[in-house]
């Protein structure tokens, strides 16, 4: 039996994304999320607001893209997984928190408008490989723009 375990929020950023680097050479970006749900109390016929924070971690590409992109305040639509961490507090207390692990994150266009530039294509850059190419395709050529060849390579 498959589990599905996909979660896709739209709010804003609460902080800066923060930047690290794992021992191993990996990025890890971090930031908060916060998302508003707004509704008509039928009752008192006032408007109620409830906000959920999340923590979202992005890691490699995606992390190094995130952190140069974007800052507090920007509201941005997040793919991912959730994921349950636990620690022991310093006063021993056992705590834990579910946290968004990003696959994608976009700015939301709804209020904003974006620029969107392509990086260059990162041999390996830190994720072993598995994803070439970092924000929006890497190293594919933009639309209607006709790709690089080799001299002696046959475009086809």
């Amino acid at each position: 039996m498959a589990f599905d375990n996909t979660v896709t929020v739209t709010g804003n950023i609460t902080r800066d994304p923060e930047l690290r680097f794992t021992p191993g050479g990996s990025a890890v970006a971090t930031f908060g999320l916060a998302w508003n749900r707004r509704w008509q109390n039928r009752q008192t016929n006032e408007t109620e607001e409830q906000v959920s924070f999340f923590d979202v971690t992005c890691w490699n590409t995606l992390a190094e893209n995130v952190s140069e992109s974007l800052m507090k305040g920007t509201r941005v639509i997040v793919s991912g997984r959730l994921e349950q961490r636990s620690w022991e507090s310093p006063d021993g207390e056992r705590r834990s928190k579910v946290e968004i692990i990003a696959d994608e994150v976009s700015p939301s266009l709804r209020w904003a408008t974006a620029e969107v530039v392509r990086n260059e294509r990162r041999d390996g850059g830190g994720d072993g490989g598995r994803y070439q190419g970092g924000g929006g395709g890497g190293g594919r050529p933009a639309r209607n723009q006709a790709p690089d060849y080799i001299a002696d390579e046959e475009p086809f």
